[in-house]
């Protein structure tokens, strides 16, 4: 019986049509205009999982308003340090954006981004010192400078109206705002991109297609065994490098590379849903992203916030999201993934890191027992008047929480986004969630330096890269002038109210 089995050769092969094959693809182009890329995505459109709108919090992580970002310590100190990081890769997004905009390489900026005021809101003696220790840890950064803290009663319910409504000024709230915090809407963004990037020669998007086997040769090159799930036809595609950004789906890839360094993760993954708005006078009166404090054992993808959105070109106003257990690890995926996961090198991981975090489960046995009306009385926390007869239930996405070996722990549940390179750089996979899409430019550059580091080292492409990203080798957050200098231009460019 003849082979009927088609074979490719290309350079790049980026596996997932989200955001962060979007930005990698595109990266990469601009370094090299002759590279050849090639996209392989299951399902039969881009940004249909982690990056679509109603999948993904949106509220470009900047961490203006993420209090998870901001853990108080044992002592009641605040360590900004993470929060200052997050919010430097998001300026650093902001610039390649705007880079892209600028050069008519993505279409008008309203379409993906745009300003609204990041609030956190909390209630109690203690919420309320911890949010102004918080506060003045990150006011002390350039990049937080022009953040606002009040216990004012009339300016909270300037700020955010439809929260405030039904409270009593003689109970005590803290509120910090961040009026140049921005809605992004990555389902967008990414297929703006993407519509460019495929427009290029020698960039081919395969729709429909799932890989099945991965393996490196002796020359480090890599096969890829995949399959057009709409037509039947077999396919291998022979690559040097291989990047690995599909959500949910990268744990079980990065299984089948059968690499060293994939050895010992796992995933555990966690689902959600929103409290969707219905009506339209409610939607118009909310404009901001107001979080609060998430509860003991929730992962950061389940901090309580009351956002105001941009989705399909209309105001949207979503509130949650509750989180729950599905042992799929895509929103499209298969009830069998979290079993399939379970490797000889992972149980071990998987078993400690479940153990130690009981809290967890016991939230997500909570969330997962939470009645409609449960729900209602989780929102009137935020807003004191709403009625059920507004809001339905909105499916979200899923995501998948890192777990991997630790020598001293022997297994810790990552909250983060993580990446893993091979030693020969020839094969690069993300794993995790929040605050993946913000920071994608800033992962994806460290990505480039780690695979492709005698390249980057090149003056063309530092060049390159300093017309994209004007920051870039600088640190914003020690640069008043430069920050205030970019801020200015991207904001500008973008269209934003800063």
């Amino acid at each position: 019986m003849p082979d009927t089995t088609i074979r490719l050769n290309t350079e790049v092969v980026l596996i997932g049509a989200g955001i962060m094959s979007a930005t990698l693809g595109v990266i990469l182009k601009e370094l090299q205009p002759d590279i050849k890329i090639d996209i392989f995505e299951r399902l039969d459109s881009a940004a249909a999982e982690s990056s679509d709108a109603w999948n993904n919090a949106g509220t470009g992580h900047s961490a203006f308003c993420e209090l998870n970002y901001t853990p108080e310590s044992a002592d009641g100190s605040i360590n900004p340090k993470k929060a200052i990081s997050i919010a430097e890769s998001f300026e650093v997004s902001r610039q390649f954006w705007a880079y892209l905009v600028q050069e008519n390489k993505v279409p008008s900026p309203e379409n993906f981004i745009k300003s609204i005021p990041h609030l956190s809101f909390v209630w109690g003696d203690k919420n309320v010192d911890y949010l102004k220790k918080r506060f003045e840890a990150l006011q002390a950064n350039p990049l937080f400078k022009e953040m606002v803290f009040s216990t004012d009663f009339s300016e909270m319910k300037e700020w955010m109206p439809l929260v405030m409504e039904g409270r009593t000024a003689s109970d005590h709230f803290a509120a910090t705002s961040m009026k140049i915090g921005t809605d992004v809407n990555f389902g967008e963004l990414t297929r703006s991109m993407f519509r460019y990037l495929t427009q290029l020669d020698g960039v081919t998007m395969h729709f429909n297609h799932e890989v099945k086997k991965m393996k490196q040769r002796e020359d480090k090159s890599w096969r890829i065994k995949i399959t057009d799930l709409a037509s039947g036809q077999k396919k291998k595609v022979y690559t040097k490098f291989v990047f690995i950004g599909a959500g949910g789906g990268s744990l079980p890839l990065l299984e089948k590379a059968n690499v060293p360094e994939g050895k010992g993760y796992g995933g555990f993954p966690v689902s959600g849903q929103w409290l969707k708005c219905t009506n339209p006078e409610v939607i118009a009166r909310h404009q901001a992203k107001v979080y609060g404090k998430a509860s003991v054992g929730a992962p950061p993808m389940s901090v309580p916030h009351i956002d105001s959105r941009m989705i399909n070109g209309e105001k949207a106003l979503l509130f949650g999201p509750f989180a729950g257990f599905s042992t799929r690890f895509l929103k499209n995926g298969s009830y069998s993934d979290l079993p399939l996961s379970i490797k000889p090198d992972n149980i071990v991981p998987m078993l400690v890191a479940g153990y130690k975090n009981i809290p967890l489960t016991k939230y997500l046995i909570e969330q997962v027992r939470l009645t409609p009306k449960d729900r209602i009385t989780a929102l009137r926390e935020y807003v004191p008047g709403a009625r059920s007869k507004d809001w339905k239930i909105e499916r979200a996405g899923q995501r998948v929480q890192v777990i991997k070996k630790d020598e001293k722990e022997g297994g810790i549940l990552e909250f983060g986004t993580e990446v893993i390179t091979t030693a020969d750089g020839t094969l690069s996979v993300l794993l995790g969630a929040s605050p993946g899409a913000s920071t994608a430019v800033s992962i994806m550059i460290d990505l480039i330096d780690r695979c492709f580091k005698d390249q980057l080292a090149s003056p063309a492409w530092q060049e390159k890269l300093k017309v994209m990203i004007p920051s870039f080798g600088q640190a914003l957050n020690e640069d008043p002038v430069l920050l205030a200098e970019i801020r200015k231009n991207t904001g500008a460019i973008l269209k934003l109210n800063n």
